[in-house]
């Protein structure tokens, strides 16, 4: 038998805290709630680093639960992280989805010091759907057209993104990939006015790769698939990886051999990647 004696901890070190369901809207008609992810020890500086994370859902309703055990690897190299919901596509017409995103990063960049968060570093991260919002949330911060007046007067632009499979272009996914007629039974989301003559419109406005242009103020991507994904072609972030480096812009392309949609996708490697990244640009 032996007596094993060890330090105390008053600092908290390498310790989580999970903060559930924190509302942060109630505008919209429906409260929509985060989940809080963050260390217990104090930040030395302004705050941790923020990570917005937005699980794939065929924007719907995320499950925000999903990922969590492998966030809580990133909190512990001491960043916060959020995850985020937004309202299904299916409720409220694109680009609802965004917009709420956007309000929850504006709640957050509002209430930075009582979560001890650093505003002005925040990377977005989205999975599938997720990845397609966060891909946007990189392309349009600031922009007018996708912001509300919810906690109105905090920025919604970001440092970095990661998008993991994330639809870069909705209409070669729909006409091509797939080969579906715009028919109302086909359409991927709910019309305002139920116009099938718009669905186009839709879908452009919700394509990262129409925002990849030459001359905008960007920040680095980084951006993963498999390269055997059935459900969001490969092809389609190598198109838009290719896009943003033409533009002159940061990106990094990850292929994941043999990697289908989620899945197998995932492995400590990958996720290695991933949080280099974040340490990297805003850590």
């Amino acid at each position: 038998m032996a007596i094993t004696v060890i330090l105390n901890n008053p600092e908290f070190h390498d310790l989580l805290d999970l903060k559930a369901n924190i509302v942060f809207s109630t505008e919209t008609g429906e409260e929509l709630a985060l989940q809080l992810l963050k260390p217990q020890w104090k930040s030395a500086g302004k705050g941790f680093p923020l990570v917005v994370f937005i699980q794939g859902s065929a924007w719907q309703k995320p499950n925000q639960f999903w990922e969590l055990p492998q966030l809580a690897l990133l909190v512990k190299r001491g960043f916060v992280v959020a995850s985020v919901t937004h309202r299904s596509c299916w409720q409220q017409p694109a680009p609802a989805f965004l917009q709420d995103v956007k309000a929850a990063l504006r709640f957050l960049r509002k209430n930075a010091a009582e979560y001890d968060i650093d505003p002005d570093r925040v990377c977005a991260w989205g999975t599938s759907s997720g990845g397609n919002t966060a891909l946007l949330l990189g392309l349009t911060g600031d922009d007018p057209a996708f912001e509300t007046e919810e906690h109105a007067g905090f920025s919604t632009r970001v440092n970095c993104v990661v998008d993991c499979f994330g639809p870069t272009d909705l209409n070669k996914m729909i006409d091509v990939q797939f080969k579906a007629p715009h028919t109302k039974e086909n359409l991927l989301f709910t019309l305002g006015g139920g116009k099938e003559e718009t669905y186009q419109q839709v879908l452009d406005l919700i394509s990262p790769i129409k925002y990849a242009e030459p001359g905008r103020d960007l920040p680095p991507f980084l951006i993963l698939h498999g390269d055997a994904d059935p459900v969001v072609l490969f092809e389609d972030s190598e198109a838009f990886y290719n896009k943003l480096i033409e533009g002159g812009y940061q990106a990094d392309l990850v292929r994941v051999t043999d990697a289908p949609h989620e899945g197998n996708f995932w492995s400590m490697q990958l996720l290695t990647i991933i949080f280099d990244f974040i340490e990297k640009q805003i850590g």
